[in-house]
């Protein structure tokens, strides 16, 4: 690291600081600050949502996964037109007529009040978790090795991080939070184009690291549906597809980005916006493994014991970062992946609070409180967020695994089986209180099974089929619970 990148790194600070500043005053009704005051550009809230979805997790498992394991990861984005029509016309619409702040309040309008803490509970688990995790790969993977930190300086590291997320979210709402995101976005997106053209430019041209041929350390490929095959193409499809609608249909995240827009039709421009951009850098994150696999062999004493092709590939990219940029460039690929942190923490954040403040204090609250009090409630709510998601990353270590691997075992261990409650709400007319929560334990029980097989002694089955599964018996199970004479009957007919 050198003086040009670190100017480039204050800059990036600084930038998004003075974003927060800038809506603070701005900010004069808890929908403002939550919600944007339901006006928001749609292009820019597609940006913050794939900007918050592509986490750091992404930007380095990516590269990591296709050094790896090779391009089998790349189906996912055929099932995307799909996932467009699904969510786009079949979730959109009805979550756009309801008048709410959290997600979790639709569940309480069918189930009653304990469906809504039950979900409630369960995203903020995921998301605390989720985040933790950002938080460790940033630090461990990006960090230390590049700046060569100690475990000291990188816990130190991840607190800096996490405080100036945590200011300009929490002064700026998520207004600051969707203009922030969407600044992110535009720089991972350039510090991939930044890797594959000095890549590029090093060995003469994209011949000299586009692949021939199958990698030999490369996973050999399948089609079909495989349960211990570690990735097929329909295997990949169907988990795409799965993690997509359950999150863009019941993770507070996205439900909060398309309530800050005007209508469905908006809402819906945001969706495409987002998956639009999540094909294009997750396909320029593909070729950033391919190109780095090129010019570590053509270098290949560049290679250290941690970072290698078959047993270091998530540390490659952070590697060529510190030997493969000249001054000023590394600076602009290390804001790349703070930016792509610093998009997904802010937006956890900002979610968190929302559901902590709307789910379980509001809620409750003996009388109402002025929104100038519940601006002030969700300021000091998430800061304890912030430091929560920094002594939870401490345990993320200690997960087995690649990133791919991490961010399947512990980060996406819940999006179905939440899922599924709103799947019994919108769609399940004969679903009943006791059914929906029967539905979610049911699914939490299957993804953990499916994800800790070996631990548990089970027989082994692909994280790919974590999702799926989940939903599958959630769904089940939750249908035939519906029809036991246990617990009192549905509020209503499906939302």
């Amino acid at each position: 690291m050198r003086v040009a990148d670190w100017l480039v790194i204050a800059g990036y600070a600084a930038a998004m600081l003075a974003i927060g500043q800038y809506y603070a005053r701005r900010n004069k009704t808890i929908d403002d600050y939550l919600l944007g005051g339901r006006r928001m550009s749609p292009f820019a809230v597609g940006l913050s949502l794939f900007a918050t979805l592509t986490s750091a997790l992404s930007y380095l498992a990516v590269p990591g996964e296709m050094i790896k394991h090779g391009p089998m990861q790349l189906a996912q984005y055929a099932v995307f037109p799909l996932i467009g029509i699904v969510v786009g016309w079949g979730m959109i619409p009805f979550i756009m007529r309801q008048n709410v702040t959290s997600a979790y309040e639709m569940l309480e309008q069918r189930f009653g009040v304990s469906v809504r803490l039950v979900g409630a509970t369960m995203f903020l688990t995921m998301r605390l978790a989720w985040m933790a995790t950002i938080l460790f790969a940033t630090s461990d993977k990006v960090l230390a090795p590049m700046l060569g930190l100690g475990p000291q300086a990188t816990l130190l590291a991840s607190v800096v991080m996490c405080f100036i997320t945590l200011i300009y979210t929490a002064e700026g709402g998520l207004r600051a939070v969707v203009l922030t995101d969407a600044v992110q976005s535009l720089i991972m997106l350039g510090g991939a184009v930044v890797v594959i053209v000095i890549v590029t430019v090093d060995l003469g041209g994209v011949s000299a690291w586009w692949p021939h041929q199958w990698a030999a350390h490369w996973d050999a490929p399948h089609f079909g549906f495989d349960s211990t095959s570690r990735i097929t193409f329909l295997g990949m499809v169907t988990s795409a597809f799965a993690w997509y609608v359950c999150t863009y249909g019941s993770d507070q995240m996205a439900i909060q980005r398309w309530l800050s827009t005007r209508d469905a039709p908006a809402a819906r421009r945001s969706l495409f916006t987002s998956l639009v951009a999540e094909a294009l850098v997750g396909i320029l994150l593909g070729l950033v493994g391919l190109s780095l696999v090129g010019y570590f062999t053509a270098h290949p004493g560049l290679f250290t014991e941690s970072a290698s092709l078959a047993t270091g590939a998530d540390r490659l990219f952070p590697r060529f970062v510190m030997v493969g940029l000249p001054a000023g460039m590394t600076g602009v690929i290390v804001a790349a992946v703070l930016a792509a942190a610093m998009s997904s923490l802010s937006s956890g954040m900002n979610s968190s609070t929302s559901v902590i403040t709307e789910d379980f204090i509001v809620r409750f609250h003996s009388s109402p409180l002025t929104d100038a009090g519940r601006m002030r409630l969700a300021r000091w709510i998430s800061a304890g967020i912030g430091i929560a998601v920094i002594l939870i990353s401490l345990l993320v270590s200690r997960i087995e695994g690649n990133l791919l691997d991490v961010c399947y075992r512990a980060v996406n261990l819940l999006t179905a089986p939440l899922f599924v409650l709103f799947f019994m709400a919108m769609f399940i007319r004969w679903a009943t209180t006791f059914g929906a929560l029967a539905a979610a334990l049911a699914g939490v029980a299957t993804a953990v099974c499916i994800a800790y097989a070996g631990p548990l002694g089970l027989h082994p089955i692909s994280i790919m089929w974590i999702m799926p599964g989940s939903f599958f018996v959630g769904v089940v199970s939750g249908c035939l619970a519906s029809l036991l004479p246990v617990g009192r009957k549905p509020h209503a007919a499906p939302l």
